[in-house]
C-alpha cells in the first residue's frame, strides 16, 4: 500500500469514541429548549407579523421597513416592504464594526489534507471590497448580472458577496459543464462579467 493509499485509509476508518459527558456541556445547555422553540413557534403562527418584526431586529437595515407582509396576488406576498438592507454588510462589516475583525469567519478545506485556508471576518471584508471595487470600475451596477464559473474555492464566496455589496445579480454556472454550455447560460442571462478560473490546486 502507498503512501496516498494509508493516508486515505486514515480518514476512511473512524474508531475514535466520543463520550457525551465530555462535551462542552456550556455549549449544549446554551442552546435553545424544546419549550422555548414550541412556544416560539407558536407565537410565529399566532401572531406572524409581531414575530417577524422581532426576528428582523437581529439584523442591520439602512432603512427601517414600512410593513412586515403584505398580502399581493403572488404568493409570498411582500416581505419588509419600504426596507433597504445589504447581505454583504450584514455578513462582514457588521462583524468587523463590533470588534469581530480578527475571528475566522470561514475555512476551506481543499482537496489535499491539511491545506486549509482561513479568513476572519477583517481578510473577507478586504477580499469582497476588491472584487466589489474591481467590478464598479469595469463600470458595472446595481441590476447587471454576472456569471460565475468556479470550482468550489474560497473566492466563489468573496465574489458572491462582492455581487451582493454593490446590488449585482450572480448566476452561479456548475463548474463541470462544458464551454459551450456555459456560453449558452451566458448569452440566456444578458450577463456582462464572467468569473472563472484557468486552474486550481
Amino acid at each position: 500500500m502507498s503512501k496516498e493509499d494509508s493516508k486515505m485509509e486514515s480518514v476512511l476508518t473512524e474508531t475514535r469514541i466520543f463520550d457525551p459527558k465530555e462535551l462542552d456541556t456550556d455549549f449544549v445547555k446554551s442552546g435553545m429548549k424544546i419549550e422555548e422553540y414550541k412556544k416560539l413557534y407558536q407565537q410565529s403562527i399566532e401572531d406572524m407579523e409581531g414575530f417577524w418584526r422581532e426576528q428582523a431586529k437581529s439584523i442591520d437595515w439602512f432603512k427601517p421597513f414600512d410593513s412586515v407582509w403584505e398580502k399581493t396576488d403572488l404568493f409570498p406576498g411582500r416581505w419588509f416592504s419600504g426596507g433597504k438592507l445589504n447581505v454583504a454588510y450584514n455578513c462582514l462589516d457588521r462583524h468587523v464594526k463590533a470588534g469581530k475583525g480578527d475571528i475566522v469567519a470561514l475555512i476551506w478545506e481543499a482537496d489535499e489534507p491539511g491545506k486549509a485556508k482561513r479568513y476572519t471576518y477583517n481578510d473577507l471584508l478586504k477580499e469582497v471590497s476588491k472584487v466589489a471595487n474591481a467590478m464598479k470600475e469595469l463600470g458595472l451596477k446595481k441590476g447587471d448580472r454576472v456569471t460565475i464559473w468556479l470550482p468550489m474555492i474560497p473566492e466563489l464566496a468573496i465574489i458572491m458577496l462582492a455581487c451582493a455589496r454593490i446590488g449585482v445579480i450572480h448566476s452561479i454556472v456548475f463548474g463541470g459543464f462544458s464551454k459551450e454550455a456555459v456560453k449558452d447560460r451566458i448569452k440566456d442571462s444578458d450577463s456582462k462579467l464572467l468569473f472563472t478560473s484557468d486552474e486550481t490546486v
